[in-house]
């Protein structure tokens, strides 16, 4: 199976930059500024440069009896409705591994141990969202299944059957690929 890591709901290439119309750092108006090869909202008061950046997340795969855990997207929620992998975004003074496991315990009620790393992936979701997001394998470890955060329903489906509609195109990627495959990945700092 083909590895595809970028993956794209709109033509991001085409889009526009988003305006910051006043520096975060000081309040003065921003113009348009090159930096580091790009035009770029920039402060003439302070020289802040406003860059426009991917926001990091994690998605896991939990994996039981041939079998993937994945959650239906609550009301209100980015693609509601739909089914996705346990994900979320990484906190600023939190490492990805620990932002997995809270993930899944949040949106799971499970506690998990992280496997291994089995991909990393570009989301181009909408214009004002970009994520790169580290994929890991994950098997449970205690607690009890019960849906959380912004999630309505989880189940278990088997990786040979037919899963529901999902709301990321890098989810049913990753599934299909682990099914096919059943990559190992690479090994994840057990200390941490």
């Amino acid at each position: 199976m083909k590895v595809k890591q970028v993956f794209s709901a709109y033509n991001f290439q085409a889009r526009n930059s988003l305006c910051n119309r006043y520096c975060s750092a000081c309040g003065e108006k921003c113009v348009k500024k090159e930096a580091g090869g790009r035009e770029r909202d920039s402060c003439p008061s302070c020289g802040f440069v406003h860059y426009e950046n991917p926001s990091p997340a994690v998605s896991v795969l939990l994996v039981k009896d041939e079998k993937v855990l994945l959650g239906k997207r609550a009301h209100g929620s980015f693609k509601e409705g739909l089914w996705c992998l346990p994900c979320g975004f990484i906190e600023f003074d939190e490492d990805f591994l620990t932002a997995a496991r809270r993930e899944v315990q949040e949106e799971t009620g499970l506690i998990s141990e992280i496997e291994s790393i089995i991909s990393v992936m570009s989301n181009y979701l909408t214009p004002n969202l970009h994520t790169l997001v580290v994929v890991l394998v994950a098997h449970v470890i205690g607690g009890e299944l019960c849906p959380g955060d912004d999630l309505d329903e989880v189940q278990w489906f088997s990786f040979s059957g037919v899963l529901p509609q999902m709301a990321f195109e890098a989810d049913e990627n990753i599934i299909a690929r682990y099914w096919n495959t059943r990559i190992k990945g690479i090994p994840v700092d057990e200390d941490f």
